[in-house]
């Protein structure tokens, strides 16, 4: 394929924005060479600046779960933007969309908007801190909350893979504050509970990963974290901003059964605008301002265009369940047609999924945490990355990222993918 165009943009861009991009996994420094600059999408694909057309296994990093440019999402905005684009008042559709997640979602009484996941898992954490009364937190090493601080402390996928799991500028004191677990293995965790008893705030965890590679729960793993987080009066917050609305209507926590104190959302829940948010029952929600004493605030929060988005993007997700089945059902045929060409080239790999969301890592050893993720063979991944990229075929440009099937996703399509593999394969 011909990236003349695309190689030439991202010099330009490299003059003033840093690294020449806006979120450092688009720099491609995990694969090598120069990202491709996209000018549209529509459906299950990608058009680049120079032509070339791509069948997009990011999906926007998970929130085109309905594809691109999707019909019923976009005539919503247009209609929205001819209103106007921000006014900075409430509006009924906040109210609508609130009411329509509360639906979804039986853990939460009430939900805030926010612009992005980071600004709600930092939110969910203040709260937590605020109704528990305590300062500190354990989260998972791999697991990525955003970029606020708290988070960035042997955080995965954009900080791994730019190669500073643990970023300058996070102070000292930041860093006492966040203790460090091992995902899927409860008894570090009341380890750590115990030898900090009364002290800690919270656990946060993706339920299901997404940014080590997708790594689902293992046997009672959130189940066993419930109950200690009751035992110890810990708050537990579940980052569902991949997972919410993705995996069922209810998110992982419908899927698994087990419910949250708190939950931070983003992705699927703004239709493809920038929103995040974060809910919980009405007696932790009531903690924050103006009720409560715990300040949170954003002058784009609940911004029309992204609140319309979200509303259609939920609403069809929730009136129509097949949307699930049919995603699910796509992945599981990608899943095993992977496993099928990959058996009989005798490459070892290792396939992690849950519904829509899937990974692929090259590696003899089961990838069920940060360690074991970080033994697979990043060179091969890139060298398998810019194979399929060059076949049309767009993958997240990192080992450590989630695979994410969209409803325009065809049988096709997947046989489309499946045959660039494996002439892939052929010539390895």
């Amino acid at each position: 394929m011909n990236y003349r165009r695309s190689s030439a943009l991202f010099q330009q861009a490299k003059e003033y924005i840093p690294g020449g991009v806006n979120s450092p996994v688009r720099a491609f420094k995990a694969v090598g060479g120069d990202p491709v600059f996209i000018e549209r999408a529509k459906g299950a694909r990608l058009y680049d600046a120079d032509g070339n057309a791509y069948l997009d296994y990011v999906n926007s990093w998970g929130p085109m779960i309905l594809g691109h440019a999707c019909p019923e999402v976009i005539e919503a905005v247009v209609r929205a933007a001819e209103r106007g684009t921000a006014f900075g008042t409430p509006t009924e559709l906040e109210t609508a969309i609130a009411r329509l997640a509360v639906e979804m979602v039986p853990s939460i009484d009430q939900i805030r908007m926010v612009n992005s996941g980071t600004e709600a898992c930092m939110s969910a954490l203040r709260l937590a801190r605020a109704y528990t009364g305590r300062a500190k937190c354990i989260k998972f090493a791999g697991c990525y909350h955003g970029h606020a601080d708290s988070f960035l402390i042997q955080a995965g996928s954009g900080a791994i893979t730019f190669g500073e799991p643990n970023s300058p500028g996070v102070t000292k004191g930041t860093a006492a504050d966040t203790l460090l677990a091992r995902y899927n293995d409860v008894q570090c965790v009341r380890a750590i509970a115990q030898a900090n008893r009364g002290e800690i705030a919270a656990v946060i965890l993706e339920p299901v990963a997404g940014n080590m590679g997708c790594i689902p729960p293992r046997g009672d793993f959130l189940q066993d974290l419930r109950e200690l987080c009751d035992a110890e009066g810990i708050s537990l917050i579940f980052d569902e901003v991949m997972t919410g609305f993705r995996l069922t209507s209810g998110g992982a926590q419908e899927l698994f059964g087990v419910a949250a104190d708190i939950t931070t959302f983003g992705k699927v829940i703004g239709g493809g605008l920038p929103v995040g948010a974060f809910a919980a029952r009405s007696e932790i929600m009531a903690q924050l301002a103006p009720e409560g004493p715990v300040y949170q605030a954003g002058t784009l929060s609940g911004n029309p265009l992204a609140m319309v988005a979200g509303y259609v993007t939920l609403g069809m997700l929730n009136a129509q369940p097949e949307i699930y089945q049919g995603i699910d059902a796509q992945a599981e045929n990608l899943k095993a047609g992977l496993r099928q060409v990959l058996s009989r080239r005798g490459i070892p790999f290792q396939i992690n999924g849950v519904g829509s969301m899937l990974s692929l890592h090259f590696s003899e050893t089961p990838v069920v945490d940060f360690d074991t993720a970080c033994q697979a063979d990043s060179g091969c991944f890139a060298k398998f990355f810019h194979g399929m990229l060059a076949a049309g075929i767009y993958l997240p440009p990192s080992g450590f990222e989630s695979w994410f099937i969209s409803r325009a996703l065809t049988d096709a399509d997947v046989d489309e993918t499946l045959s660039a593999v494996e002439r892939i394969l052929k010539r390895w």
